[in-house]
């Protein structure tokens, strides 16, 4: 089976309808955040950290359900990973702290989007060549189009109904939506090419340098990048209606500044994706940390309506490009054959970083009484990972026998 095809795309486009499903569990708790700490004691840490645990379960978990779904088959990994938001999501509607963590931290997290992400990314890479940069920002904008979606859907039913029956509601849509799409559109992908082209270049093996240094030094700085620009990235979209209210903002305005900010992702990301196939990933992940810097700089410095929205839109564009510019970096500087676990490791630390930065912006808002802190410490962060980003592709300009030569634009 050939890639680049049109049942490669129309995989693509399924595999970002079951993201922006999927992904749409953690935001009803980002939406009733202030609702759920006024029943939780008034520390808005508890649902903040309920969050994070979402993220970091899915990380985790990641590793796993990546190795899994090589062997048994994406579609039974996703199928799993819907049953088991449904009942985090049923269970975290109890409203209990514990049931919150639990909820939150294995259901939808370690068994239930665990299942779902990283395979899909792993999946997905598989059904293109020369477009894989456009196809991975198309898919994981999922994420994205999660976030500009659902907020102001869950704000309206949980004005209705209560943010307990809101969850135990979206826990069946994700359960009867995404079950059965996974079952019956995620097939085997195309076979893997053993043999190179004649003329192409020679893969890297794990015991070559990669960008003048060991494989796995390059590895291990690339991940921890990764980390250190989702705990700022986490911070705007996990406490931004919050933040909101505690500027004067309706909910309804927090929410649809949070649909805004992720709308603007979606559309960046997949001209992110456009930019990575001529440049590469390691470039698209310069360019973006930079101008998330910059935004999240804005973000502290902001405090009117109007500003806001031009600042969420700025922020939405900018960082778009980071997630799946990793995945593509990752494929083009290591082997084919590492993926699926080169990957899955990349995906937890990201995953830890969103989870970090989620709680982190609740917990110095608890001690500090607003949020100006939280966003000049992810400004911290975010420079650090600059930093070392710059780094290595200053490294990657460097001639070097043993680098891929498909990283160089042509």
């Amino acid at each position: 089976m050939a890639t680049d095809t049109r049942a490669s795309w129309a995989i693509a486009v399924v595999a970002l309808c079951t993201l922006a499903v999927s992904f749409g569990s953690p935001y009803v708790s980002i939406v009733a955040l202030k609702a759920i700490a006024a029943e939780t004691g008034g520390q808005r840490a508890i649902p903040a950290l309920a969050n994070s645990l979402a993220w970091l379960g899915a990380a985790v978990g990641g590793i796993a359900m990546g190795q899994i779904a090589e062997r048994i088959g994406v579609r039974w990994t996703v199928a799993f990973g819907a049953t088991m938001i449904c009942l985090g999501l049923i269970l975290s509607s109890y409203g209990e702290i514990w049931q919150l963590y639990v909820g939150h931290g294995l259901f939808i997290g370690l068994l239930g989007n665990a299942g779902i992400n990283a395979p899909l990314m792993i999946y997905i890479s598989k059904w293109f060549e020369r477009r894989r940069g456009i196809a991975l920002a198309m898919v994981s904008s999922g994420q994205y189009v999660a976030g500009a979606l659902w907020p102001p859907i869950f704000e309206r039913m949980i004005a209705a109904m209560g943010w307990r029956q809101a969850m135990f509601v979206y826990g069946l849509i994700v359960a009867s939506v995404v079950v059965p799409v996974a079952l019956i559109f995620f097939s085997n992908p195309p076979a893997e090419m053993t043999a190179p082209k004649p003329g192409a270049p020679k893969p890297v093996t794990s015991a070559e340098p990669v960008l003048g240094l060991p494989a796995n030094v390059t590895f291990g700085l690339l991940i921890v990048c990764n980390f250190l620009c989702c705990v700022p990235m986490a911070m705007p979209t996990a406490h931004l209606i919050a933040f909101c209210g505690d500027v004067g903002m309706t909910a309804a305005k927090g929410a649809a500044m949070l649909s805004l900010l992720l709308t603007c992702a979606v559309v960046s990301r997949q001209l992110w994706g456009l930019l990575s196939d001529r440049i590469g990933g390691l470039r698209t992940i310069m360019w973006s940390s930079g101008a998330q810097l910059l935004a999240v700089g804005a973000f502290s410095l902001t405090q009117d309506e109007a500003g806001l929205f031009m600042v969420a839109a700025a922020f939405g564009l900018g960082y778009s490009g980071l997630i799946p510019a990793y995945v593509l970096a990752i494929r083009q500087l290591f082997p084919a054959s590492e993926m699926s676990w080169r990957v899955p490791v990349a995906l937890l630390f990201g995953g830890s970083g969103m989870a970090v930065g989620g709680w982190l912006a609740g917990y110095i808002y608890d001690q500090a009484g607003f949020y100006a802190p939280a966003f000049a410490t992810g400004l911290a962060f975010n420079a650090v990972n600059f930093a070392i980003i710059a780094f290595l592709v200053w490294q990657s300009r460097k001639p070097a026998k043993s680098r891929r030569p498909d990283l160089v634009p042509a």
